[in-house]
């Protein structure tokens, strides 16, 4: 198997954020319209308002991606947005992206990283936990609708 590279965002890899992403959610819950709106345009959703998006490839194909998005903390992001090419699932693709999103953000000195996700992705929660992330208190007004649990990884 060639080797996988993670790169930053850039423009030209945009429409794979956006695919990979639509898929996931259609596959796993629902496409809601502001979800349409903000993975259409992630440099000006999250790029431009100091997140960050990471994406898995080999050769020239993207495999997977991953996003970092500030919160009203500026020494917590929220771990969103990961997805993975349906065909490779299970190949530790996303492990790969989540540790590389960790040790990021340890070299940017965030105090944690946080997240909300839906208990019925028990194989997500799982890894996870593998990774040291444990479960908050989710508040009452969410930001997302499909999301019942909030997980956060203290970095230090």
């Amino acid at each position: 198997m060639e080797a996988i590279e993670i790169i930053p965002f850039d423009n030209q890899y945009a429409i794979d954020f956006y695919k990979l992403n639509i898929e996931w959610l259609k596959t796993y819950f629902y496409v809601e319209p502001f979800d349409e709106e903000v993975l259409s345009k992630p440099k000006t959703y999250i790029i431009d308002k100091g997140g960050h998006i990471f994406f898995v490839k080999r050769n020239q194909l993207i495999l997977g991606t991953v996003a970092l998005m500030p919160t009203d903390n500026p020494l917590i992001f929220e771990l969103t947005k990961m997805a993975v090419l349906p065909n490779l699932r299970g190949q530790k693709i996303g492990q790969h992206l989540l540790q590389h999103c960790i040790d990021f953000a340890k070299s940017i000195q965030l105090d944690s990283l946080m997240l909300y996700s839906a208990t019925k992705l028990e194989n997500a929660i799982y890894i996870y936990r593998k990774y040291g992330f444990v479960e908050l208190e989710l508040e009452k007004d969410s930001p997302y609708d499909r999301s019942d649990i909030k997980m956060e990884l203290k970095l230090f």
